[in-house]
């Protein structure tokens, strides 16, 4: 296969991962409207509620960290691909700060998820 081809190849590849990930992190955002939507439903109408709205809430933040979490995974793989066929050194340069930036996010959201699980459940 011609370098060209393959550089092109490896990009055309990157951008279906980067559409995926397009993909689960909308998908995400959504299903957490949904939920917050039903949450404060809830909170409108109280009756046949057995959990506090707090734990709901966490709840449905702690999901959408997660998707976006897989969502960030999804795009570091593709700025790795992207790497492997970078002509430049300003697009390495460019392509690293934006996987240094990726990583970071998800060690944070990573971190929050876990500090979240650990945490005892509240009853307010």
């Amino acid at each position: 296969m011609e370098p060209e081809s393959l550089k092109s190849v490896v990009l055309w590849l990157a951008t279906g991962v980067e559409l995926l990930a397009v993909v689960i992190i909308a998908a995400a955002v959504v299903e957490a409207v949904v939920r917050v939507v039903a949450a404060f439903n809830a909170e409108l109408h109280p009756q046949g509620r057995t959990y506090p709205a707090l734990h709901k809430k966490e709840e449905i933040r702690l999901r959408l960290g997660r998707w976006l979490v897989l969502g960030l995974e999804f795009l570091l793989a593709a700025d790795i691909l992207k790497t492997a066929v970078a002509p430049t050194w300003t697009e390495i340069g460019q392509l690293a700060a934006i996987a240094a930036l990726r990583t970071a996010l998800n060690h944070f959201l990573r971190r929050e998820i876990e500090h979240a699980r650990g945490r005892p459940e509240s009853d307010d």
